[in-house]
């Protein structure tokens, strides 16, 4: 049987019916292979379910048999997959099944979202009345409601389905339309409520950094229009120090309205959303998605994962991009083909090639004219497979299908990459961001971590520290850098200083590499990812919020964002020994697949600089006293500018 398009499975309900089950599970593990034997059982007691309470469908109402089923389909830009959606009488109905007998919050929540995020993001459900539905299959309780989610016993599904298809006389949705290639839709309302709640500047994530950005906005602005008018495509490389406000420039380009007039119509309607804020920063993702469903402004409208947008399009050459304006978020640490073997292992070997080149091959499937913006920080390549470089994106468009369509746009202090190249390129100062914004009082803060990591030279550090601390002779506006060997002096510090200030977010963060500090239980091993947007964004109501202490978080989690104030909690990863750094105690990398670190001990270095600068106010270091191979790290921070708290 040939693999459905987007699901395991998708038929009327008649066919459903009268196919094998082991048919119908060979379709889900054939769109599935790596599936686990726990998954093909759950699969297995789901398909049983659904047939017997079609049965039980059809001889109430004959005309179930033209409803459609689908499994396991692949939300658009997502990799989430609820379990079933039935398409009935202009009904949306979204199933998910669990082998317990009481579901949790969790469950309910997780179908929840589905039935949300279709009615948000595809096309078809816009104007559908989507409902989710629980099934928890050891229950045998008739259908209950708990907050708007259907909760029902399997052998009662029939009944709950009949009973809401009773109310409604619409028509079916006709499978071809929900399975498009172009379903993905953000409803316009919601597209509208993203760009005015980003427009009311009350994302602090993104409107941290407030000034300085204007002239890199504008050149975008310019370049959009030049290449809706001469149907051209252009790289815009935007470079800037961590803080300069990068991500406000991207989020600014893609939440542009005015994008809108210059896009190109498909199947006879222009896209809702012209520009796309693409990160291959989890966390960041998490946080920004959390903080505008949050506010109400739909989550997932302007920002998407990288990996997600790539599975999107590139195994699927006939879909063509919604969006003119793609912004990639820290492109300095695009993956490289090895890599990008590694996170798609499914792709057959000739889609394997680096990020770059990827996206260089989207943008050309984009109608007529495409702008693609690459944002670019220093220095922190953390991730193994991030050390190509920015050579990959001259490369990349030297391999495009038509270099003479593109022009590079980029600061000068790029010059020597792209000069000689066979694409036209433009040296435009005004986007690199020289200034950083993110620490309005600490222009000195990004020197003084490198004299720290990387020249040794204490009395140098320590001068840097002094302006850091007290620009200008008035200590007020200075930030705070401490150190201290009591976790509690540290946390009670906090909690004081912004007793008076809720908005305020400060926790304890951390090396991904160090053990020693989760063997003392000051850090967590693991704090997980879908948790993130409650970490950095709620207040100290949840415990789960980074103001509570309860959890902490390592370099890979805080990248591209910050807190007030951290803990930084200094582990036997990156220690000084005989006047200078080692990482011999660091834990062992285990590569991903077939990549390996080109230089740890680097890499280590860039992970303790995105630590060490993630605090508005300042940080605090935290250096037990109990690992004593850390006493020489300890008198060098010292000696090094950071201020003993007493």
């Amino acid at each position: 049987m040939k693999t459905p398009i987007n699901s395991g499975w998708q038929t009327n309900v008649s066919i459903f019916n009268q196919t094998d089950l082991g048919d119908i599970q060979k379709s889900i593990e054939s769109y599935l292979p790596d599936s686990s034997e726990s998954q093909a059982s759950a699969w297995r007691e789901s398909i049983r379910i659904l047939q017997r309470e079609f049965n039980g469908l059809i001889a109430n109402d004959s005309g179930a048999e033209d409803f459609n089923i689908i499994l396991e389909y692949k939300l658009p830009y997502d990799g989430r997959r609820p379990d079933a959606i039935i398409l009935a009488k202009g009904l949306v109905f979204v199933l998910e099944f669990k082998g317990k007998e009481t579901p949790d919050l969790a469950d309910l929540d997780q179908v929840s979202a589905y039935a949300r995020d279709l009615k948000a993001y595809h096309r078809e459900c816009h104007d559908k009345r989507v409902i989710p539905v629980l099934v928890p299959t050891r229950a045998s309780h008739k259908a209950v409601e708990r907050t708007e989610i259907k909760v029902v016993g399997p052998k009662h599904l029939s009944e709950l389905l009949s009973q809401l298809l009773d109310e409604n006389s619409g028509s079916t949705m006709p499978l071809e339309s929900f399975i498009s290639e172009n379903a993905y839709a953000p409803l316009p309302t919601l597209v509208e409520a993203a760009r005015e709640l980003f427009e009311s500047q009350t994302i602090r994530e993104i409107w941290s950094a407030k000034a300085a950005t204007d002239p890199a906005v504008e050149s975008i602005s310019s370049i959009v229009k030049r290449a809706a008018e001469t149907k051209t495509r252009h790289l815009v490389l935007i470079t800037g120090v961590p803080g300069a406000g990068k991500t406000l420039v991207g989020m600014q380009a893609a939440h542009d309205e005015d994008i809108d007039q210059y896009s190109v119509p498909r199947e006879g309607s222009k896209p809702t959303v012209s520009g796309l804020y693409l990160t291959g920063n989890g966390p960041l993702a998490q946080v920004l998605q959390y903080e505008f469903q949050k506010a109400g402004g739909g989550g997932a409208t302007f920002v998407r994962h990288i990996k997600e947008y790539l599975n999107y399009y590139i195994p699927n050459p006939d879909r063509i991009p919604s969006e003119h304006l793609l912004v990639f978020d820290e492109a300095q640490r695009a993956f490289s083909p090895d890599r990008v073997e590694d996170i798609h292992p499914k792709w057959r070997a000739d889609l394997i090639h680096s990020e770059p080149e990827l996206f260089t091959q989207t943008c050309d499937r984009i109608p007529e004219w495409s702008v693609l913006v690459g944002l670019i920080g220093q220095g922190q390549e953390i991730y193994i497979g991030e050390e190509a470089g920015l050579i990959q994106w001259r490369e990349a468009l030297e391999n495009s299908e038509d270099p003479s369509r593109w022009t590079i746009h980029a600061p000068s202090a790029l010059q020597d990459i792209f000069e000689g190249s066979i694409v036209s390129n433009s040296w435009n100062e005004a986007l690199n961001l020289s200034i950083e914004i993110r620490f309005h009082q600490s222009k000195y803060l990004h020197e003084f971590v490198h004299e720290l990591l990387i020249n040794n030279n204490p009395d140098v550090t320590s001068t840097i520290a002094e302006k850091i601390q007290a620009p200008q002779g008035h200590q007020i506006d200075g930030m705070r850098m401490y150190l201290t060997r009591d976790l509690n002096k540290a946390k009670q510090y906090l909690v004081e200083r912004y007793a008076n200030a809720p908005e305020a977010r400060y926790g304890i963060i951390s090396s991904s590499r160090d053990k020693a500090l989760v063997k003392l239980g000051v850090t967590s091993s693991r704090f997980p990812s879908y948790l993130l947007g409650q970490w950095f964004c709620d207040a100290a109501e949840n415990p789960k919020s980074c103001r509570n202490f309860n959890d902490s978080i390592t370099e890979f989690d805080c990248q591209g964002l910050e807190l007030e104030m951290a803990i930084v909690g200094w582990g036997t990863d990156f220690i000084r020994e005989n006047n200078q750094w080692t990482d011999r105690l660091a834990k062992g990398y285990r590569p991903k697949g077939i990549t390996k670190p080109k230089n740890p001990f680097q890499m280590r270095v860039n992970a303790y600089r995105v630590l060490l600068t993630r605090g508005r106010d300042g940080l605090i270091v935290y250096i037990p006293s109990e690992l004593e191979e850390l006493n020489e790290t300890y008198k060098y921070l010292l000696k090094s500018g950071f201020t003993l708290m007493t």
